[in-house]
């Protein structure tokens, strides 16, 4: 069987309303997690739990300089994401088209 766990960090990683922000907010520029905390109001020990999830769905990167930690977007974000969906989207498509050529077929009166 085919693993998918990269869908399930990212798309549990996208559940969360606050996990969005973060990523829009990034989308802008990098970020410290004091300024996310604070962007967000919520406590640095909240906002890193959210920010965790983020790193490891490989969704963002974070660096610490001196004391500072900053988040920036991670390379090629959503690539493996919009690939696979575009796989099951072709699958999807494939499925309807035989659906309604077999519908053609079995049409009463053609």
């Amino acid at each position: 069987m085919v693993q998918y766990d990269f869908l399930d960090a990212s798309f549990g990683a996208l559940a969360d309303p606050t996990r969005r922000g973060i990523l829009e907010h990034l989308g802008r520029g990098p970020a410290t997690v004091t300024e996310l905390a604070e962007r967000f109001e919520m406590t640095l020990t909240g906002i890193k739990k959210h920010i965790r999830l983020l790193e490891d769905a490989g969704m963002i990167v974070t660096e610490k300089r001196g004391r500072v930690r900053y988040c920036r977007l991670g390379e090629n974000v959503f690539d493996r994401e919009v690939a696979w969906l575009q796989g099951y989207r072709r699958m999807v498509e494939a499925r309807m088209d035989r659906l309604g050529e077999f519908l053609e077929r079995t049409e009463p009166g053609t």
